[in-house]
C-alpha cells in the first residue's frame, strides 16, 4: 500500500516489557500524543518484572492505552494511516497482548499494520528527536539490551558489539536489589551514588582487557555482592555511607566500561554522530562521559528526551513511519518473537538478560 501525501499519522503500541504504552506520531515528527502506564507498584514486591502479571497487565490497560493516546491527539481510527506495533523482542506474553490488540485495530478499522523490532524503536529514536541523517553509531543500553549499533536504515543494522550476559539495566536493577533499594533500580542507584565515594571499592572493568567492542556485566553484580558482604561482615550490617560509597563504585565502573567500549565503535565507524538511547541512557553520569567521548572523537552527540529513552510508543510509531514510508506493511500472519536481531548476519550474542533476550 502506497503512504498517503505527508504527514499522515501513524498509531504505535508497545508492550514488549512492562510498561503499556501508546502513541500517536506524524510522519513529520510531531508527537501529537504518548501515554505510558507503568507496573512498578504491581512487580515491586517482587523484586523485578513477573511475566505472567506483566502480560495480564497488558491484556487489561491496552484498550484504555490507545483511547486515551487517540483523545489526546485529537483524533480518530479514521484519521490513521497504519497502526505500528512491537512485535519483539520481549517478553512473550506482553508483546503477544500488543501484536493482538494492534491485529484487532487494523482488521476492525482497515488500516494496514506494521510489526517494529522494539530495539529499532530505540535505535530509530534520534530520527525523530533530531532528524539525524543515516549512517550513525548508536549505543543501545536497557534493562535487557545493550549493543553498539551502526544504524544505516530503518531496517539496516549493523552490530558492532553487545553484552555477553547480562545488560547494564539488569545490573543496576539486581545492584539495587542487594542493597535494598527501590525499583526500578536505575534512578535508586544513581541517586543513591550522589553521596558516594566512587574510589573506595576497587571494581572491575570487565573486558576492558580485550579487543573489541563487547561487554559483560555479570562479574561486576558479582564482585558488589561480595563487597557488600564484606561491609555487613565487618560492621554487622550496611551503613548509609557503605551503600552510597557501593553504588558510586557501580556506577563509575559501568560507565567507564561503557564509554570505553564506546570510544572503539567509534573508532571503527565511518559516521558523523553518535546516539544513545535505551533506559540506561538516562543515567547523567553516562551521558556526560559519552558526551565527552563524542566530542573528543569530533562527532555529533545526540541523546532523546528522558521521556523518550526508556519504553514509549512514540519511538514505536516513529519506526512504523518509516517502515510504511518505505513500503512495508504486514498481514495477519504477524507474530510475536521473544528474539528478533537487528544484525541478521552478526554471530547471536551470548546470554539471555531477565527482561528480554539479547538481540
Amino acid at each position: 500500500m502506497t503512504p498517503p501525501e505527508a504527514p499522515f499519522a501513524i498509531l504505535g503500541i508497545e508492550s514488549s516489557c512492562d510498561d503499556t504504552a501508546a502513541a500517536v506520531v506524524l510522519s513529520d515528527r510531531t508527537i501529537l500524543s504518548s501515554v505510558v502506564v507503568g507496573q512498578t507498584d504491581l512487580h515491586e514486591g517482587f523484586g523485578g518484572v513477573v511475566p505472567e502479571l506483566a502480560a495480564r497487565a497488558h491484556a487489561e490497560k491496552l484498550d484504555a492505552a490507545v483511547e486515551r493516546a487517540l483523545a489526546e491527539a485529537g483524533l480518530g481510527l479514521r484519521d490513521l494511516a497504519a497502526v505500528a506495533v512491537t512485535a519483539g523482542p520481549g517478553l512473550i506474553g506482553g508483546v503477544l497482548a500488543g501484536v493482538m490488540c494492534a491485529k484487532g485495530i487494523a482488521a476492525g478499522a482497515g488500516l494496514p499494520l506494521v510489526g517494529v523490532n522494539h530495539l529499532a524503536g530505540h535505535a530509530l529514536t534520534p530520527r525523530l528527536t533530531d532528524a539525524l541523517a543515516y549512517p550513525y553509531l548508536m549505543l543501545l543500553a536497557s534493562g535487557g539490551h545493550c549493543q553498539f549499533l551502526r544504524v544505516e536504515a530503518a531496517n539496516r543494522f549493523a552490530r558492532l558489539g553487545g553484552t555477553i550476559d547480562d545488560a547494564p539495566g539488569e545490573a543496576f536493577d539486581k545492584t539495587a536489589r542487594l542493597l535494598g533499594l527501590g525499583q526500578p533500580g536505575g534512578p535508586a542507584v544513581e541517586a543513591e551514588a550522589l553521596g558516594g565515594d566512587a574510589a573506595r571499592f576497587a571494581f572491575p572493568r570487565p573486558l576492558l582487557d580485550r579487543p573489541g567492542c563487547d561487554l559483560s556485566f555479570s562479574g561486576l553484580k558479582t564482585a558488589l555482592l561480595r563487597a557488600r558482604d564484606e561491609c555487613v561482615g565487618r560492621e554487622s550490617g550496611l551503613t548509609w555511607q557503605d551503600r552510597a560509597d557501593l553504588c558510586a563504585g557501580f556506577q563509575a565502573a559501568v560507565t567507564e566500561v561503557l564509554v570505553e567500549k564506546a570510544r572503539r565503535a567509534m573508532a571503527i565507524s565511518d559516521v558523523t554522530a553518535f546516539a544513545v538511547a535505551g533506559g540506561v541512557a538516562a543515567n547523567a553520569t553516562l551521558r556526560a562521559g559519552l558526551q565527552r567521548a563524542a566530542h573528543e572523537a569530533g562527532l555529533r552527540y545526540v541523546a532523546p528526551p528522558l521521556a523518550l529513552c526508556t519504553d514509549n510508543a512514540a519511538m514505536i510509531a516513529w519506526a512504523g513511519v518509516e517502515l510504511f514510508a518505505a513500503g512495508h506493511a504486514d498481514d495477519m500472519t504477524l507474530g510475536a518473537r521473544p528474539r528478533w536481531p537487528l544484525d541478521t548476519a552478526a554471530p547471536a550474542l551470548v546470554g539471555s538478560g531477565r527482561k528480554g533476550a539479547k538481540g
